[in-house]
């Protein structure tokens, strides 16, 4: 039996790797990234023998012209990356991401699986943050988290609860570590794609609708767009949020609507969809956070943090016996 030892949360930005002059006079952007490093010796102390990354997709891999709730990488990964982000093959476990498809499926979810994925930033950031020598196999999960229609965030724990099943079910005793990526409050310049009303609008829906042959070419202007938004985070969101999580119980937010969440916390919070399937996934637990900094410059309330599962006396007698 396989066990899901650990989670681990993290905030993206790939400004991060574009633009870190910007913020290097900026005491919230070190402490963001010493955050990142206490996670990564987190990471590296659990001895992973794989990784499920749930992450989001930014239209570099997906695209609107077949848009799934969820989408597993079974065999290829490529990174596409974008902005300084890994690019190229990834290592995967494939017979747990075929483990995984088939455990959704018996629980009654209907996950789309890829023989040749490619992930973005929404996988491959946080990645390259916690895992550097990308040395550890992965299982991509990526969550359509921007192109509505949304699964509900119950549906995202639910999600995340059958992970941990099928981890569990897996014959291989491995130790997997699953890692949230995305959040905290963001708000980014992205148009409902039925709704385009600006010629930025018609533009993003056109690079996410015909971008995937072609997503490059697109990457500038779209780059311009983001760069020029204002920044909406909202802190006292986050430490809320994050204090649910500390606690291991998420049962506020998810209590809320997507719409909801959109209005108090800005449309890139829905990545927290990532945070809510890894807790389901460790199964009871406890967070603790490493480090939040609301930084305008990168428009997120950044957060890193892990997730432990509680001890049972089971595992509390195994230790004693190895002691």
């Amino acid at each position: 039996m396989s066990t899901v030892v650990a989670g681990v949360a993290a905030s993206h930005s790939t400004l991060m790797n574009t633009h870190w002059a910007e913020v290097d006079h900026l005491a919230a952007a070190h402490r963001f990234r010493d955050g990142l490093a206490q996670a990564r010796a987190f990471v590296a102390a659990q001895r992973p023998d794989a990784i499920v990354v749930i992450g989001s997709n930014h239209f570099r891999g997906l695209f609107l012209d077949l848009m799934p709730a969820v989408t597993i990488g079974v065999a290829e990964v490529q990174g596409a990356g974008e902005a300084g982000t890994p690019e190229g093959p990834l290592p995967v476990d494939r017979e747990l991401a075929k483990t995984l498809v088939d455990g959704l499926i018996d629980d009654g979810f209907d996950p789309a699986f890829s023989l040749r994925l490619t992930v973005d930033h929404g996988i491959t950031h946080s990645l390259q943050h916690l895992v550097p020598g990308l040395d550890v196999p992965i299982v991509p999960v990526v969550v359509n988290m921007f192109a509505p229609p949304l699964i509900s965030l119950p549906r995202a724990y639910a999600l995340g609860a059958s992970i941990g099943r099928a981890v569990a079910a897996d014959s291989t005793d491995k130790r997997v570590l699953v890692l949230a990526s995305g959040g905290l409050s963001h708000r980014l310049p992205w148009p409902d794609w039925s709704r385009t009303l600006s010629d930025d609008d018609r533009f993003l829906v056109e690079a996410w609708l015909n971008g995937r042959q072609q997503w490059r070419e697109y990457e500038v202007r779209r780059r311009q767009i983001i760069r020029a938004a204002q920044p909406d985070i909202n802190a006292d969101f986050d430490r809320e949020f994050l204090a649910q999580f500390e606690s291991g119980d998420l049962s506020r937010t998810l209590a809320l609507s997507n719409d909801e969440l959109e209005k108090v916390a800005g449309n890139g919070a829905q990545e927290l969809r990532s945070w809510i399937a890894m807790t389901a996934a460790v199964g009871a637990g406890r967070g603790r956070t490493l480090a939040y900094e609301p930084i305008d410059e990168w428009l997120t309330g950044m957060g890193v943090a892990v997730f432990e599962p509680i001890p049972t006396s089971t595992d509390q007698h195994v230790e004693g016996r190895r002691r």
